[in-house]
């Protein structure tokens, strides 16, 4: 394990249903026109900085995001950073789900044929230890992904239970870097937006 390696966690930019609020996991939608001018701005801000290892999930809003930032040719899918799955839920949105559950929280309530927040906390714990032993001379690991996976990571960098993910927020198109503190695991930088 590589202590001092730090995580940056790049959330894929816009899509139809990220605008819209729905909870997209499996379903594999491309970005919109915003979202690839984010990615664009994703390459500017990241300048071709060189990372040891540049994990992405599977899924095509984060490979395209991942490719137009410049890292798609060095890039290795990673299954544990797919979006959490969302069961029954998938393409709804929040309001839509409360009109059938009054008060519900997908922090909170059963995912009906989809994941627990715990089980995405263990693929979020895997995803670290792998980055963790691929980080190199460099100290540095890009993780391009999505909302809920990226905010259950950074809850469980911090020894925070997976639901803790529920107090961190990610825009679409941001970069966030989990790093250290002396032996300490912090957040160094979050949600690093772009205007526009």
């Amino acid at each position: 394990m590589s202590a001092g390696t730090e995580l940056w966690l790049i959330r894929h930019g816009e899509t139809e249903w990220s605008l819209s609020g729905k909870h997209t996991s499996r379903t594999d939608i491309g970005l919109t026109e915003h979202g690839r001018k984010r990615a664009e701005e994703l390459r500017e801000y990241l300048a071709g900085r060189p990372f040891d290892r540049v994990l992405v999930s599977p899924m095509v809003r984060a490979r395209t995001t991942c490719a137009i930032a410049g890292y798609g040719d060095v890039a290795v899918v990673e299954e544990g950073l797919r979006e959490w799955d969302y069961g029954v839920f998938e393409g709804q949105t929040t309001a839509e789900i409360r009109a059938e559950v009054p008060d519900w929280s997908v922090w909170k309530n059963e995912i009906v044929g989809g994941e627990t927040v715990e089980q995405v906390g263990e693929r979020a714990d895997r995803v670290i230890a792998r980055a963790l032993a691929s980080g190199g001379d460099l100290g540095r690991v890009a993780l391009f992904a999505h909302a809920h996976i990226l905010r259950i990571l950074a809850a469980r960098w911090l020894g925070l239970a997976a639901d803790g993910g529920r107090l961190f927020t990610l825009g679409t198109g941001s970069v966030s870097v989990l790093g250290w503190e002396r032996e300490t695991r912090v957040v160094e930088r979050w949600n690093r937006g772009f205007e526009g």
